[in-house]
Parts: C-alpha cells; sequence; structure tokens
C-alpha cells in the first residue's frame, strides 16, 4: 500500500497570491529621485557686491569720542567724571543724540566688570538713541589670564 503525500493538485486548494512584489517600484522610483537630482541645476547662495577698490579717503574730520569706563565695582565714569545715576547717565546719553553730529561713544568695561551693568548701559544708549556705539578696550579680554 502507498500513500502519496503532496500538495495537491494545481486547482482546487490554491488561493491567488495578494501581495504586490514592490521590489521592481522602488529600483524605479530610486532611478527618477537619481535622475532628478541630476537635472536640478546648483543652487548658489552668494550676493554678488560691487566693494570699491583701494583705500578710503581719511575722514576731513576726525569725529568727538565720549569714552564711557565702568569698573569693576559697577561705578559709570563719563570722560573721567563719575555718574551718580542712571538718570544722569540717561542725561548724558540725551546730550550726545541732541548734536548735530553725534559723537562716538566708546564704553569702556573693565575686565572685571558685570555683564548686566554693561548690558544695561548699552541698552540705556541705544533706548534714547545712540548710533555710534562701540565696546573698545577688547584686548584685555585676550591672552592667558
Amino acid at each position: 500500500m502507498a500513500m502519496t503525500v503532496g500538495s495537491g493538485s494545481a486547482g482546487d486548494n490554491e488561493e491567488p497570491m495578494l501581495d504586490i512584489n514592490t521590489t521592481p517600484l522602488i529600483d524605479v522610483m530610486l532611478v527618477l529621485l537619481i535622475m532628478l537630482i541630476i537635472t536640478i541645476p546648483m543652487q548658489t547662495h552668494s550676493v554678488n557686491i560691487d566693494l570699491p577698490q583701494g583705500n578710503p579717503p581719511p575722514p576731513l574730520v576726525q569725529p568727538t569720542v565720549v569714552t564711557i569706563d565702568i569698573d569693576f565695582d559697577g561705578s559709570i565714569l563719563w570722560d573721567g567724571t563719575a555718574i551718580g545715576n542712571e538718570n544722569d547717565l540717561i542725561a548724558h546719553f540725551r546730550n550726545v543724540v541732541a548734536q548735530q553730529d553725534q559723537p562716538e561713544v566708546h564704553v569702556r568695561p573693565n575686565k572685571l566688570a558685570s555683564y548686566d551693568v554693561v548690558a544695561h548701559v548699552m541698552a540705556d544708549a541705544q533706548r534714547v538713541g545712540v548710533d555710534k556705539l562701540g565696546i573698545v578696550g577688547n584686548e584685555q579680554y585676550m591672552g592667558n589670564n
């Protein structure tokens, strides 16, 4: 007696395959993506500016300079004269703004000065309308101290 074991005949119990083979679709999509990347022109993020050539002429009149020293203890000196409070500082800034040709205001903080005081002085100058404001004396922060 022989017994046959097998998958059966090709017809009665077979179900259709419901899964789609996505490998060819992925291959086509990758080829299209590569073609798209190759055909897109390179974007340049540069701005062409016509810069002047040579050295600029020296200024005819040297600008007036006002120096504000900020010491390590928070004291503020306006051209060597102590400023008592914030209202006096704002009054000095208003005098600078009222001038026809604004002088340059140089803020020179001490190496140990509090950042809060320096930022507050600069914010007051900006709030009043000082246009020519800069920090000088940065060389004290350089080096191996």
